[in-house]
């Protein structure tokens, strides 16, 4: 059996459509699963919760919100050795590796790595999905707003993620670190191209400065990582613009372009 936290997650909701076998998909409230899923309530700020949940799993999917520094892990991965778990993936983040200042996650792989559980880490880039921020702005006035807008990353489509994530889960991957990104450089004005190739219906877009950016996206995240995350969207490391061939080596396949995240995602931009 398989446990995936963070169920209703864009990497959890698709990982959970993905598994064969028995799967337990895990989040703080209510979640329609597929037939043949079993859904627990549990909060991984309380890992006793978890118990019931890993009862008999073999692996378990291990997704933590922002950075993590809120979590007992040591305590959640004794549950899960508890509960029978041989195996966990950790879905971590770029930044652990490239900026371990603004990613306390680094300390969450490490805790993973020595807890004498099999184990796999998962390293995506900037998430396609992040573009559903501008669905509403694209709905209403059909323009985005975005700082460095000729600054390309290789983001990464979170269907990946998951097919990633369920290959690992079900063994062959284990004591290896992937970093997982998309197939080409993307900039946020070719993102919003993309966009409008497929509604088709031009979309503006507008260059904010850093200072605009900071401020709009205080109201939602905590200082240090607006911090992180505008060094990366304007000043990336070579690695962080480095096209990764892990998504290929494990699927067998490249990675998916933004393109076609946008085609099977632009109902969310439509009027």
């Amino acid at each position: 059996m398989f446990v995936v936290t963070g169920a209703t997650g864009n990497v959890g909701r698709t990982l959970v459509s993905l598994l064969a076998g028995p799967v337990t998909a895990v989040s703080r409230g209510r979640l329609p699963v597929p037939a043949g899923v079993r859904h627990h309530r549990a909060d991984l700020e309380q890992p006793a919760s978890l118990g019931p949940a890993l009862a008999g799993a073999e692996a378990m999917y291990l997704l933590v919100e922002g950075a993590g520094a809120h979590l007992d892990v040591p305590e959640i991965l004794r549950v899960a050795t508890a509960a029978g778990v041989k195996r966990v993936v950790l879905q971590s983040s770029q930044a652990a590796g490239t900026r371990p200042s603004h990613a306390p996650l680094q300390a969450i792989e490490d805790l993973v790595r020595g807890s004498g559980l099999d184990w796999t880490i998962l390293r995506p880039g900037g998430f396609a999905s992040n573009a559903l921020a501008w669905a509403e702005p694209i709905r209403t006035t059909r323009t985005v707003a975005a700082p460095f807008g000729d600054v390309g990353l290789p983001v990464i489509d979170p269907d990946d993620i998951a097919a990633v994530a369920a290959a690992a889960l079900h063994g062959g991957h284990d004591g290896r670190t992937y970093e997982l990104t998309g197939p080409v450089l993307s900039t946020p004005r070719q993102r919003v191209a993309d966009l409008a190739a497929v509604l088709g219906s031009p979309i503006g877009f507008v260059e904010q400065t850093p200072d605009q950016a900071r401020e709009q996206m205080l109201g939602f995240m905590p200082p240090p990582v607006v911090e992180g995350t505008l060094a990366i969207l304007g000043t990336p490391t070579v690695r962080e613009q480095r096209v990764s061939p892990d998504v290929a080596t494990v699927l067998g396949r490249p990675a998916q372009p933004f393109a076609e995240w946008a085609a099977r995602n632009i109902g969310a931009f439509r009027p």
